[in-house]
């Protein structure tokens, strides 16, 4: 089995010695699955169990794990090898639509102009020399134009952007993208920017139970879920998935708390949460106004050359390129028409999206608010919920049994242990005799 990146970022994250309850409220993954992953990455990293004597285990990792998952796992060499490959990849693949664009405005201004060309041959032959030398005169003054124009070489460079716009102040803007990429961004976005929100929800859920010290309300809660419900169902999902447990207040109010996310392997500072979970909105692009808009005036060009392209293919000119353009204008008409559709369809689509964010980031903030003005039915169940809050720190002193030290060494540790306790109350009781 692979092991998994969240448990292993979040092994990083809280300094290599943690507790099933300290990952699972970082990654926001089920108590179960949590315990299971690093039971098995402990066997896999070399890493020790630490037990206490409330029978509470901590898992040690050493800070070189990383290494030693990958040099037993060849699906770890391999991802990282993929993913290398992948950014060359998805590059080339970002850029192969302007390259497209680009392509079918080079091929049907060439046809275009040996078709004027052919015209031109066709008329008289004492007009036939000047017609000619107009006609390819024109030809390639149009190419010469659009090689000044577009230089589209250069495009090929991550950080080009035409002459015509100055490159951006920030050479550091991770957002900055050549021409080429701009277009694929233009037809396609730049991918939905809560991919993750899941896994937001249930880590910040996991770390606000754990900032409480594991004993909590729906109510603060609510801010982080989309759909809440008087008979506070919404929690049902929470309480399967950090191992929960309900109790009623004297008034007959439920409060929740987490046994398990009270126990952790070190004293921490309450984490820094945001007061609502807030989606972020959808972006049509994340080009420059002025990228966006070139790749709109080339993709009318590009439309408007494909017409007269199909005007003038009607006069049926004997040509082997000219059969080529023929053979292919289907999908030269059918790409200008999908690059400047398929944009304006998205940009509706993104509108909706985006209204709908809008009110449930609403919601969960009317939620924020209702808890920070918060009443005095709210405030004693809040006070009765603290009643369970606890943290349970496993020091070194805890310890009964480790796996990183032989047992008969463990049972003689234990043994001095316990003979020192025996000292110190003998002591405390002859003090107190005298």
């Amino acid at each position: 089995m692979t092991p998994n990146p969240q448990i292993m970022d979040s092994i990083d994250n809280l300094h290599y010695r943690v507790t099933v309850g300290d990952v699972a409220a970082q990654t926001g993954l089920k108590l179960n699955v949590t315990q299971n992953e690093l039971l098995a990455l402990a066997a896999d990293a070399d890493g020790n169990l630490q037990v206490a004597e409330s029978g509470d285990i901590v898992y040690c990792f050493p800070k070189n794990f990383r290494a030693v998952l990958r040099n037993k796992y060849w699906q770890l060499r391999l991802q990282q090898w993929w993913s290398k490959v992948w950014q060359v990849l998805f590059y080339l693949i970002r850029i192969s639509f302007g390259v497209v664009l680009i392509t079918s405005i080079v091929l049907m201004l060439i046809a275009i102009s040996i078709m004027v060309i052919s015209f031109s041959y066709s008329s008289s032959s004492d007009n036939q020399r000047n017609s000619s030398d107009r006609g390819g005169g024109g030809g390639l003054i149009l190419l010469y134009r659009l090689w000044s124009f577009s230089n589209f070489l250069q495009w090929f460079q991550p950080e080009y952007t035409p002459r015509n716009y100055q490159l951006r102040q920030n050479v550091n803007n991770d957002n900055s993208m050549s021409f080429l990429e701009s277009v694929y961004s233009f037809l396609f976005g730049d991918g939905n920017p809560n991919a993750d929100l899941e896994e937001t929800r249930n880590s910040t859920i996991g770390q606000l139970i754990k900032n409480n010290k594991g004993s909590v309300v729906a109510e603060q809660i609510a801010p982080f879920v989309d759909k809440t419900d008087p008979s506070e169902d919404f929690m049902l999902p929470i309480l399967i998935r950090f191992n929960g447990q309900p109790e009623v207040s004297p008034q007959g109010e439920l409060i929740y708390y987490f046994p398990e996310l009270q126990i952790t392997a070190n004293q921490r500072n309450k984490s820094s949460l945001p007061d609502f979970l807030k989606e972020e909105f959808w972006r049509f692009s994340q080009a420059s106004s002025k990228q966006i808009l070139l790749a709109i005036g080339l993709g009318a060009v590009n439309l408007i050359l494909a017409l007269m392209l199909n005007s003038l293919l009607q006069y049926g000119i004997s040509n082997a390129f000219i059969a080529f353009i023929s053979s292919i204008y289907g999908i030269l008409l059918g790409y200008g028409i999908a690059f400047l559709l398929i944009p304006l369809l998205r940009y509706f689509w993104i509108q909706g999206r985006n209204e709908k964010i809008t009110i449930r980031n609403q919601s969960r903030q009317e939620k924020a608010i209702a808890l920070q003005n918060i009443e005095h039915s709210l405030q004693e169940k809040i006070t009765y919920a603290r009643k369970f809050a606890q943290q349970k720190i496993i020091s070194e002193q805890d310890l009964v049994y480790t796996t990183e030290t032989d047992l008969l060494d463990q049972e003689i540790s234990n043994t001095e242990k316990i003979d020192r306790e025996w000292e110190e109350r003998l002591l405390s009781n002859s003090d107190d005799a005298k």
